[in-house]
Parts: C-alpha cells; sequence; structure tokens
C-alpha cells in the first residue's frame, strides 16, 4: 500500500513510521527542509520505551514530483487543511482515498470540497508523538488506538483494508459504523478543556482545581451534545461530566492542552475546529450556542493581541 503522511510532524512520524516498518510504501510530507533532510539522510529516528532505532523512510518538503498514492493520511494544523489538500491534488487518483485524522470537526467537509466527498474517510486517534529535534520524534503507539470509518458508516473493502494495513504496523484500528459519533465524542474531549486552558494559562491540575471553570466547561459540552443530538449524531456518553472527566484522565498535574501550547508557542490555535465547530453545526440546526461562541470569541481575541504584538513599532515622525 503506497501512503502518503501529509503534514508529517510528531504525529505524523509516528504513525508513519511505524507503517514504514510494517512494509508499507510511505512518504512523509513536511514542510520543513531540516526535517525532511535529516529523515533522508539518516532515517526517520524512533525513540520507544524500548530504545531508539532508525527507520528507513522517504521524506519531501511537497508533493510535487512525487507519485499517485493510494492513501493520503491528513494530520496538518486545521487552519492549513485546504491550502495541504490542494498542494496535494498531484498524488490524488481515480483511487486514491483521503483520511483525515486530525482534531476537531469540519475538515471531512474541506476535504470533500477540493477531492470529492466520495474520497474522504475520517478518523480520531490516540497515538502520541513528540518531535525531538528535525528527523527524531518520542513515538507513542503502544497501546493507543484509532478509530476510521466511512462517512455514511458502510464497512467498505477499502476502509477495511486501511485497518488492516494499520493493524499490521502495531496501531490498533478498528472500523466504525458511526465515525460521526466517534469524531463528536473526541471532540466534546476538547471542548471541555482547551479554551478554557488557552484563556486561563492553566495547566490541567489548576484548571481542575477550580469549580467556575468546572461550571463552564459543563455548560459548553451540553451545549454541544445538544446541538450533536439534533444534527441526528449519535454519542456515547450521556453527561457533559463525562467528557470532563475524561479529559484529564491518566493525564499529570503539569498536562498543557494543544490550544494552550499554540498560544505559548505564539501560533493560531484550532479554535474554529472545535468551539467554532460546536457554533456552526448549531447554526444549521437552529440552536443558540453562546457558551462556546464566548470561549471562541476570547480565544480569538488573544490571536488577535498576539498577531499585534508581533507588529513591528513605527518610528515616531
Amino acid at each position: 500500500m503506497n501512503i502518503c503522511i501529509l503534514g508529517a510532524g510528531a504525529l505524523g512520524c509516528a504513525i508513519g513510521g511505524a507503517l514504514a516498518e510494517a512494509g508499507a510504501d510511505v512518504t512523509l510530507v513536511n514542510r520543513s527542509p531540516a526535517h525532511v533532510a535529516a529523515i533522508n539522510a539518516h532515517g526517520l529516528a524512533l525513540v520507544t520505551p524500548d530504545g531508539e532505532r532508525a527507520v528507513a523512510v522517504r521524506a519531501a518538503t511537497s508533493c510535487e514530483g512525487l507519485g499517485v498514492a493510494d492513501v493520503v493520511v491528513v494530520l496538518v494544523k486545521s487552519f492549513d487543511t485546504r491550502t495541504a489538500i490542494e498542494g496535494a491534488r498531484s498524488i490524488v487518483g481515480p483511487d486514491t482515498v483521503v483520511l483525515s485524522l486530525q482534531n476537531g470537526l469540519g475538515h471531512e467537509d474541506l476535504l470533500a470540497e477540493v477531492v470529492g466527498r466520495e474520497r474522504v474517510l475520517a478518523g480520531k486517534t490516540y497515538v502520541g508523538g513528540v518531535m525531538l529535534g528535525p528527523g527524531r520524534i518520542l513515538s507513542g503507539v503502544t497501546g493507543k488506538h484509532t478509530v476510521i470509518g466511512e462517512l455514511d458508516g458502510t464497512a467498505t473493502p477499502r476502509v477495511q483494508a486501511i485497518a488492516a494495513a494499520f493493524n499490521r504496523a502495531g496501531l490498533r484500528t478498528e472500523v466504525s459504523d458511526n465515525i460521526l459519533g466517534t469524531m463528536w465524542d473526541k471532540l466534546l474531549i476538547n471542548v471541555a478543556t482547551g479554551a478554557l486552558s488557552g484563556i486561563t494559562g492553566l495547566v490541567y491540575g489548576e484548571l481542575y482545581a477550580i469549580p467556575a471553570l468546572r461550571d463552564t466547561a459543563l455548560a459548553a459540552v451540553a451545549e454541544a451534545m445538544a446541538v450533536a443530538r439534533a444534527s441526528g449524531v449519535r454519542l456515547s456518553m450521556a453527561e457533559p461530566v463525562e467528557a470532563w472527566d475524561r479529559a484529564a484522565a491518566g493525564l499529570p498535574f503539569a498536562f498543557k492542552t494543544s490550544m494552550l501550547q499554540s498560544l505559548e508557542k505564539g501560533s493560531i490555535t484550532e479554535i474554529d475546529f472545535i468551539n467554532g465547530a460546536v457554533v456552526r453545526a448549531g447554526a444549521r440546526v437552529g440552536m443558540p450556542t453562546p457558551v462556546n461562541a464566548a470561549l471562541v470569541a476570547c480565544i480569538q481575541g488573544i490571536e488577535r493581541r498576539m498577531a499585534i504584538d508581533r507588529q513591528p513599532v513605527q518610528p515616531k515622525e
């Protein structure tokens, strides 16, 4: 199976490295010339609890010149989705499948607008990765599961073949007949803590110590659950507190949400595909979502302030 990992950062390299070790023909696409050069020169260095090893795998800074892929796994940041898939048109052939394993909700619609909805699969993964340097990552694959599926819930041969390839690589993967429900379940966990952590600057242990923040989180999740149900989505959670509890399960006191990490690096966040996705879905079914709308506004305000702070100071005349 010829697989292109579009957005091969830490997570993409963890998945792509495992697939390459299992015999798949993998290409890692990442915009960093240093990262790509290190992989092509020395292999992808995977650091695991069993030690460090180098995996021979091809890497590129763009899709230019690459052949048509059987599967394109999309792992770019949410806000880069359209640009990335537009740049990957040359590797999308008549039978290519495009699988999004990104955080949040709404990427599948952006991908479908470019390559056609019939090509798009969706999924969620709990595999982890940390970038240690160019071409070198800490890989968290063992014991982590991935769920993928057709958008209409059909168990097609193509989605089963991809799951089989992932499982051969030690990436524990199952096919879901309710992938939209799975995506919403993961979204609820992100809704519970991401924006609140980003706004307050608090790590998990501190966030969970403040009752008022818990109440706000539960209100945001309750809105999201109501919107999901009104949209015909089947959830696995019955009460908002389940998302709040799951969000912190097994994590250390000092753990930081990805949204907080992005803000600390001065980067824009994926808020539009998390709480923002709830607001858009609510508008489609005629349901107000004031808590999530307020959280989106606050994060966007922080992003705007960072942009202003980065502007050069104009000299006085």
